[in-house]
């Protein structure tokens, strides 16, 4: 599909202000939500005296955020800062939430990033074990999705710890950041979101495989490697996209529970320690970051769903919904 047809760029431009909508409606509903939450951030949070505010601070503070407004008032001058890319600062550092963020942002994305590429690469690996590993072997592979799907996340992660950190000695806990360290909070992360990516692949070359393109293929004396690779493997890898767009969410969340267990400093740490201390900005930004995040891939994902397969036709799904 040409990038620059007309229908394409109607409808990408469509779908980028759907996603700016969305992500403007989940900052107004985490503010609604974290509102109504109890408890006064002034007392709670301003007024301890273990976070060391002076009264100018706290006077402050209550003047940026507008706390001695009502709640509306706080959504506007919220919603009118998060848009100029002010997302506060910190109640109990006194710190700009951004440079928290930025602080362990790169942290929670390699662990995110290096979770996506073990989960995809064992998804592979299982796929094609299924379908092209000898009985009863490749049967026996279809029950691995099943398996990592039952597993608790932490579980793993303690398995793995107990295992190749204090059995083998190949990596120490107090030093999280090290590779090592890394691929095996990484193996925690992917292995559950490798799962969903091998079902929905094993179910494509099934159904790919069956096809009749595929029996005069093999009746034409294609191996089945090359069957594989020159017609099977794109058609399976098309649902694989969306499946992927969705799971990016599912990284962000699982990597509060790897994080605390390797002990790593990350995203997820920052969540810990601001609903601990009820740091309301900051909780607030992370989840706002998790909405873009989620709204940015999956929109990635729509725009490159037509590109990949001419089937897809924008303006037909466009009429379909």
């Amino acid at each position: 599909m040409d990038l620059v047809n007309p229908g394409y760029a109607t409808y990408a431009l469509r779908r980028s202000g759907q996603a700016i909508v969305v992500v403007l409606l989940a900052y107004v509903f985490t503010f609604v939500v974290i509102s109504v939450l109890p408890g006064d951030p002034v007392t709670n949070t301003l007024r301890n005296p273990q976070n060391g505010f002076t009264e100018e601070e706290i006077a402050r503070i209550v003047a940026y955020y507008g706390l001695d407004q009502p709640v509306l008032v706080q959504l506007l001058d919220s919603l009118t800062r998060f848009l100029i890319g002010d997302l506060g600062v910190s109640l109990r550092s006194n710190l700009p939430v951004s440079r928290l963020l930025v602080e362990v942002l790169p942290s929670t994305l390699v662990l995110a990033g290096a979770a996506l590429a073990v989960a995809v690469v064992f998804a592979f690996a299982i796929a094609f074990g299924v379908h092209y590993l000898p009985r009863p072997l490749g049967p026996a592979l279809r029950a691995f999705p099943s398996l990592f799907l039952s597993v608790p996340n932490f579980l793993i992660g303690l398995l793995l710890i107990q295992l190749f950190s204090f059995q083998l000695g190949l990596f120490r806990v107090i030093d999280s950041d090290t590779g090592v360290a890394t691929f095996f909070a990484a193996v925690t992360l992917g292995i559950p979101v490798s799962a969903q990516i091998a079902e929905v692949l094993i179910a494509g070359l099934d159904h790919e495989a069956q096809q009749e393109y595929a029996d005069v293929a093999r009746s034409r004396g294609l191996g089945q490697v090359r069957l594989l690779v020159r017609h099977l493997l794109k058609p399976s890898s098309l649902p694989v996209v969306t499946v992927l767009a969705l799971t990016v969410g599912e990284l962000l969340g699982g990597s509060l529970i790897t994080e605390t267990i390797f002990g790593r400093t990350g995203v997820g740490s920052l969540v810990q320690r601001s609903v601990t201390t009820q740091d309301l900005p900051v909780l607030q930004a992370v989840v706002t970051l998790a909405a873009v995040v989620f709204v940015v891939v999956n929109l990635a994902a729509d725009l490159v769903y037509p590109l990949l397969d001419p089937r897809v036709h924008p303006r037909a799904g466009a009429a379909a919904r």
